[in-house]
């Protein structure tokens, strides 16, 4: 079976990875989508992104990493796969989710998404948080990935 776990990821963080671990040991094939997203006016450039999420994934079979720029239930029909994976990490993450899988499912009723929470150790955990330590030049080395951590250093 193949998934779709797809978003921005700017940048990947340590319960993105920890979403990807647990998913790859349910889906042979989890294509990793990333969204350009220009809209939200991403930190790090597409390159930048996928490039990190390849380092962090590496170790983990069956993945591949894809920057996508069209409705997501388009990319996984084109991509053939018929699940989308989505992080949740609070109520209002499921609430978010929950309407965007209905919007998803009024375009393509054939697509199904699953919701699966990181560990709680990981739950507190947004890029959005990531991206402000940086901003302040604040510790993340606990929030992304090693690789990830390395990267962002070079990229500063």
């Amino acid at each position: 079976m193949k998934a779709i776990y797809s978003g921005t990821f700017d940048p990947i963080t340590n319960g993105h990875l920890d979403i990807i671990e647990r998913a790859s040991k349910i889906f042979d094939t989890i294509i990793i989508a990333v969204a350009t997203s220009s809209s939200k006016k991403p930190m790090f450039d597409i390159s930048q992104r996928v490039e990190m999420i390849e380092k962090a994934s590496v170790n983990i079979n069956g993945i591949s990493v894809v920057a996508f720029d069209n409705l997501l239930v388009d990319f996984a029909r084109d991509n053939g796969a018929n699940t989308i994976i989505r992080g949740i990490r609070s109520v209002g993450d499921f609430e978010y989710e929950q309407s965007m899988d209905y919007a998803n499912s009024s375009l393509d009723n054939s697509i199904e998404s699953i919701y699966l929470m990181p560990k709680l150790k990981y739950s507190y955990i947004s890029s959005s948080l990531v991206r402000t330590l940086i901003e302040f030049n604040g510790k993340i080395s606990h929030l992304v990935p090693l690789e990830v951590n390395k990267l962002l250093e070079s990229y500063r």
